[in-house]
């Protein structure tokens, strides 16, 4: 089996972290797919809203400890990463990195759904996301500190953006672990959920992203993330020029015609499939 599997159904792609003897530490197969995944995602119009999941006990351990202690590097690879300084700066620069600056590409909802552990670099791949489904039982940490590394993937620039700077300080120097309910308090996750419903709520999120305006979705995603760097006076311009591009979409027009008609909305679809419907 693949380090990771990707799959599309009903517009909504999966990502599944496959290396559950490992708990999903990285490994160089599992990048070079993930960042291929993304690329698909980022660029098919059949896809509508990401998630990304580990298989077996946990999430993601992030960097492999096993490679580490052998001196290979941060993760498992047929690639030299630590004979040169360039090597383990590329390591990270033209693999994990990658991640992280595809992300910043995808306008489509990105969803994080956590079990078990989410430790380092696989928590920071969690943060990445727009939003986080957490079971009951799952435990959260950045835990570089404790193999005495920095977060090498973003996390020195998500977490402070969801917990303050801080927090993320602490967290970043103590490798403190949380419990979901924790992590919850600090802004750090956004919903958490029984352990056994934790499938369910995350497709029903999905299904219902995917059933709705796809360009106004994805607009509002930018508006969001593009705004946190904007004056007032850029961001209202930015947006006002979006509403202009939205209201004249058909799915617009649906929208209104279906809460004066009080019903619920058909996106997607042309005018004359949207009456073969009703």
């Amino acid at each position: 089996m693949p380090d990771l599997l990707f799959e599309v159904n009903n517009r909504i792609a999966t990502i599944t972290l496959n290396r559950p003897e490992a708990l999903n530490a990285f490994s160089g197969e599992m990048l070079d797919l993930w960042i291929d995944s993304l690329v698909t995602v980022r660029d098919s119009e059949e896809i509508s809203v990401l998630i990304v999941q580990g298989a077996g006990k946990g999430f993601c351990s992030g960097g492999d400890i096993k490679e580490m202690i052998s001196g290979k590097g941060f993760y498992k690879s047929e690639e030299d990463h630590v004979s040169k300084g360039i090597n383990r700066k590329n390591s990270l620069w033209k693999k994990v990195q990658r991640i992280p600056l595809l992300l910043e590409e995808i306008d489509k909802p990105v969803i994080a759904k956590l079990h078990g552990v989410a430790f380092g670099a696989g928590l920071d791949m969690a943060l990445m996301c727009d939003i986080r489904f957490v079971a009951e039982s799952a435990r959260l940490s950045e835990s570089y500190i404790k193999v005495g590394l920095v977060p090498g993937d973003g996390g020195a620039y998500f977490l402070p953006r969801l917990v303050g700077r801080d927090m993320a300080l602490h967290m970043l120097w103590t490798g403190e672990v949380l419990s979901a309910e924790a992590a919850k308090a600090r802004g750090l996750v956004t919903f958490v959920v029984p352990d056994e419903e934790l499938d369910k709520a995350v497709v029903n999120y999905a299904v219902r992203l995917a059933s709705g305006p796809q360009l106004a979705t994805q607009l509002i995603k930018r508006a969001v993330y593009q705004n946190s760097e904007m004056s007032l006076r850029s961001s209202l311009d930015y947006i006002s020029s979006k509403m202009a591009l939205v209201m004249e979409e058909d799915d617009h027009k649906e929208g209104v015609r279906a809460v004066m008609e009080k019903r619920k909305p058909i996106y997607g679809i042309t005018d004359s499939q949207r009456t073969d419907k009703r």
